[in-house]
Formats: C-alpha cells, sequence, structure tokens
C-alpha cells in the first residue's frame, strides 16, 4: 500500500442546490486545493498525482454530486479503495435542504435539475434524495442550509473545521429538544423521554427548565429514569468508540420530550455532566425557551 497518511480529505456532497458551490469557496478560504465534479471513477487517479505532488497538496476538498451521475455510483468503492490501496482516510461532509427551500432555488436561479430532464424540479428532488440515502448514512457531517445564508453557511463549516481541526476524537453534543418542534435534521442517535413523568403538569415545576435542580430532581426520581438512564449510559459507552473507528468527526446524541423543556433537558444534562470526563462534549437546548 502507497501511503499518503499526511493528506486531508474532505468530500463535499449532498443535494443539488444545497450550497456545494458556496462550501467549495469557503474551503478554498481555509487553503484547501479543491476539484469540482472530479467523476468518482478517477478518484483513485486522482490520489496517485498527490504522491507525486511531494507533500505539496496535504488539505483537498473533492465536490462530487449527481451531475456525474453515470460514475456516481462508484463513489463509496472508490473511497474504500482510496484508503486502502493509498491510506487516505477521508470525511464527508453532505449538504442538504428541504424540498420548498430547493424548489425556490432552482426557480430563482431558473437552472434545471440534473435529474428532472422531462420534469418539475421536485421531481428531480425527490429521485435525488433516494439515489443519496446511503451516502448520506455515511456522510460524517450532515448540515441543513434550508435557513442559511451563504455567510452563515461559510461560518458553519469554518466552525466545524476549527473543532476538526482542534481533536482527533469524537465530539459528543447531547441535544435536548421537542417532538412537536420536529426531530433535528442533524441527529445520529434520537432517543424518546416522553415515557417519564411530565413536570409540565406539576403548577410549581411549569415555568422552570430542566436545568433547575427542583425540576431536575424530580425527572431523576422515579425508577424508570434510573433504569433508562443506566442501561443508555451503557449504550452509549459502547457505542460512542464505533462512531470514532468509522471516523466521525461529531456525534449528536438527541434527546427529545413532549416541548423540550423540562424531561429532554434534565436527561441530556445529566449525560453531559455524567460523561464529559470520559469524553470530548457538549450540551444544548435547541427547544429549552419555546415553552412546554
Amino acid at each position: 500500500m502507497q501511503e499518503h497518511n499526511e493528506v486531508e480529505l474532505i468530500v463535499v456532497t449532498g443535494m443539488s442546490g444545497a450550497g456545494k458551490t458556496v462550501a467549495a469557496q469557503c474551503f478554498e478560504d481555509l487553503g484547501y486545493f479543491c476539484v469540482d465534479n472530479l467523476p468518482p471513477i478517477l478518484i483513485t487517479k486522482f490520489a496517485e498525482l498527490l504522491g507525486q505532488s511531494n507533500g505539496k497538496l496535504q488539505k483537498v476538498a473533492l465536490i462530487i454530486d449527481l451531475r456525474g451521475r453515470a460514475f456516481f455510483s462508484t463513489l463509496l468503492d472508490s473511497l474504500k479503495q482510496l484508503e486502502e490501496q493509498f491510506g487516505i482516510r477521508h470525511r464527508i461532509l453532505f449538504l442538504e435542504a428541504d424540498d420548498n427551500t430547493l424548489v425556490r432555488r432552482y426557480k430563482e436561479t431558473r437552472r434545471r435539475h440534473p435529474l428532472a430532464k422531462d420534469g418539475t424540479p421536485l421531481d428531480g428532488i425527490r429521485q435525488e434524495r433516494l439515489l443519496l440515502q446511503e451516502l448520506r448514512e455515511r456522510a460524517n457531517d450532515v448540515i441543513d442550509t434550508s435557513r442559511l445564508r451563504p455567510l452563515e453557511l461559510k461560518q458553519k463549516i469554518q466552525a466545524l473545521q476549527k473543532q476538526t481541526d482542534s481533536k482527533n476524537d469524537a465530539f459528543v453534543t447531547f441535544m435536548s429538544f421537542g417532538f412537536k418542534h420536529g426531530i433535528p435534521i442533524d441527529a445520529d442517535l434520537v432517543f424518546d423521554v416522553r415515557f417519564l413523568p411530565n413536570p409540565h403538569y406539576i403548577d410549581e415545576l411549569r415555568p422552570q427548565t430542566g436545568r433547575e435542580k427542583i425540576v431536575s430532581d424530580y425527572v431523576m426520581k422515579w425508577d424508570e429514569t434510573k433504569l433508562f438512564l443506566e442501561k443508555l449510559k451503557d449504550l452509549l459507552t459502547f457505542l460512542i468508540p464505533q462512531y470514532k473507528k468509522e471516523g466521525k468527526s461529531q456525534l449528536v446524541v438527541a434527546i427529545g420530550c413532549t416541548g423540550g423543556k423540562h424531561r429532554s433537558v434534565a436527561i441530556a444534562e445529566h449525560l453531559y455532566h455524567t460523561l464529559k470526563d470520559q469524553e470530548r462534549c457538549q450540551v444544548k437546548h435547541r427547544d429549552m425557551e419555546k415553552g412546554g
């Protein structure tokens, strides 16, 4: 095996119209050598050229999408060969957006979706989602650009790179949320705690959040809470090293209750404080201020 371990390779892919052009510009600003629309079948040939650069190309971003759809099915095989033959590990950044946003963007630019030759943009978008489903599941990072302006997308990518550059370990985010506000689109693991007794129905607890001790004590006092946390911590202790082994740079563990104010917040806080000495992690509360 020819080794190019010093090369940092990022594959930028995702839905057409989700912002890959902006992402390419951002990676260029970050000092990456960017190659747009490289057919996946040529990835190994490109790796050979990297070996002839005498270390001058150490940070590379490949922007790959369905414009090269005749070769797109070979992408995952080509990336596997890249690691096995050349020792180059990669990260996949997947950009996506909801259907309405993508349709609007196509109408604004008056461009035709690459898979919608004879149909509407929505027909092409739905077909593309199916084709990209496995690739999205393999992605190390997923960014939903539906509500992001180009500058905000660049800032998000820059923040993501800073996190990745500052560690060689997985970074776990415990995120609380409310199901009535929707499941976080970037969640890797989702756990539903709506089976626990709800502080919302206790008058003195309703205005508080799960970060308050009085609410946390209420959530934690039940036998089912204790048993759930015991089993969940065992599961996470097993799963986190497996995600690290697969090269994920971020792992989002989403904890959901009805409104995202009480039970999910208390559980996410508990997991964070329990595991922060073992893992590089943080806690976020997406819907805590929206009400229970």
